[in-house]
């Protein structure tokens, strides 16, 4: 057996190394030479924990390869981006080019997942994009069971956690969910070759509703807490102990609140619901809207530390603590931290610092003559603000004698 995975970022490489680990020949498929070149000297282009360990040893055990083109194989695995664009409109436009490319080396027999967080009804269009390169092939219709179509197709959702991906893809619970139930079984034989957990099989529309379900249920619950510190700032409470206190209660479990949310799924997933059911979707359309309020938020804190000092802002210097999306990893997508610094660094400060243990250059959204990236003990030692806007572990052991005299914002509690 071959399995190609098509795409090779923070979800797709490491699926490919786990199923490479289980002694299946895979084939990585990505559109940039330098991750291809990288995987196949046995290196790694992303930071997660044990990956690169994993990467070395089934590259140098001839499991993995990396190519940019597709190959022909029996499974094709699409984990590739699905963000939105416009008025939150999904955009399918990767998975589209990843199928359409796939499609081309289709041999009669062969499965396709998508994995790739998608609205509702997306699996079946794979089924319409293939057809235009390949109607020679017969294709799977939703809920016929009588029908034996020469591809299959299902759609499985990852449902992992950044910085403990290996171990959440083999030990989390799989949904698999067929356009057909022999669909579904056929992914479930693939998945169960490296998946501890239960493989739940169900079909594909629900699958995909269900991923999108799970991550709008923490958008909710993150945006309540939110919502709880906007409320404790006004009234001069602090919410760290309020929630804290709060979730004594036996049947109460508050969240914690930060700069806002960020990363490819929790602030993307919950609109995919909002354009497939708007009228429906209320609850869910006014916690992206509270969670995607919240860097603004930060931003008048950071405007009332200037008033309070009394300075001009060209006489400050600012340390911004943190650019990633959550705490301990490097990945900056949809990062409100990274959002709330580039908009810092337009306002005008002496110097803007940040601090990012988990990268070793800023990105390039981010202006280098406006921005520096610099250590901690070197940033708080000159800033006159300092911003913690992700709680690394690194920040929970600063002294905190070293910020005295200097007017703190801290979006995460750790020194609260």
């Amino acid at each position: 057996m071959i399995v190609s995975v098509i795409g090779l970022g923070y979800i797709g490489l490491p699926t490919a190394a786990i199923i490479a680990s289980k002694g299946v020949k895979v084939v990585g498929v990505d559109l940039n030479q330098n991750t291809v070149d990288t995987i196949n000297k046995g290196n790694v282009h992303i930071i997660e924990p044990e990956l690169d360990i994993l990467v070395r040893k089934v590259v140098g055990d001839s499991f993995l390869s990396a190519t940019i083109e597709p190959e022909k194989a029996d499974i094709f695995i699409v984990a590739v981006p699905t963000p939105f664009i416009g008025n939150h409109e999904p955009n399918l436009s990767y998975v589209k080019s990843a199928v359409k490319a796939i499609a081309k080396v289709l041999e009669k027999g062969n499965l396709v997942i998508l994995e790739s967080t998608s609205p509702v009804g997306t699996t079946e269009k794979l089924i319409e994009w293939i057809k235009e390169e390949r109607p020679n092939l017969s294709y799977p219709e939703f809920g016929n069971d009588n029908f034996n179509a020469d591809i299959s197709i299902a759609y499985c959702p990852e449902r992992v956690l950044p910085g403990n991906v290996l171990t959440e893809l083999v030990e989390n619970d799989r949904v698999i969910g067929g356009v057909t139930t022999n669909c579904a079984d056929q992914a479930k034989d693939l998945y169960s070759i490296f998946v501890k957990a239960d493989c739940l099989v169900t079909d594909c529309r629900t699958a995909e509703l269900s991923k999108l379900v799970e991550n709008s249920f923490r958008d909710v619950n993150i945006a309540f807490a939110n919502e709880l510190s906007l409320i404790c700032d006004t009234l001069k409470i602090n919410v760290w102990e309020l929630i804290k206190l709060a979730n004594h209660h036996p049947r109460v479990n508050i969240l914690q609140p930060g700069a806002g949310v960020g990363g490819h799924c929790i602030a993307v997933d919950p609109w995919f619901i909002v354009n497939s059911a708007p009228d429906e979707s209320k609850l869910i359309r006014t916690a992206r809207l509270v969670n995607d309020a919240k860097p603004n938020f930060v931003l008048d804190k950071i405007n009332l530390a200037v008033k309070h000092i009394g300075k001009d802002t060209s006489e400050l210097k600012i340390a911004c603590l943190g650019l990633s999306f959550k705490p301990d990893i490097d990945d900056l997508r949809g990062s409100p931290a990274l959002s709330i610094v580039d908009k810092i660094s337009g306002m005008g400060f002496l110097k803007v610092m940040v601090v990012e243990p988990n990268i070793y250059k800023l990105p390039d959204d981010l202006n280098e003559n406006l921005v520096t990236l610099i250590s901690s003990d070197m940033a708080i030692k000159v800033a006159d603000i300092v911003v913690l806007l992700v709680g690394h572990t690194p920040f929970k052991s600063i002294d905190l004698s070293s910020l005295s005299g200097r007017k703190i914002i801290d979006t995460c509690g750790i020194w609260s």
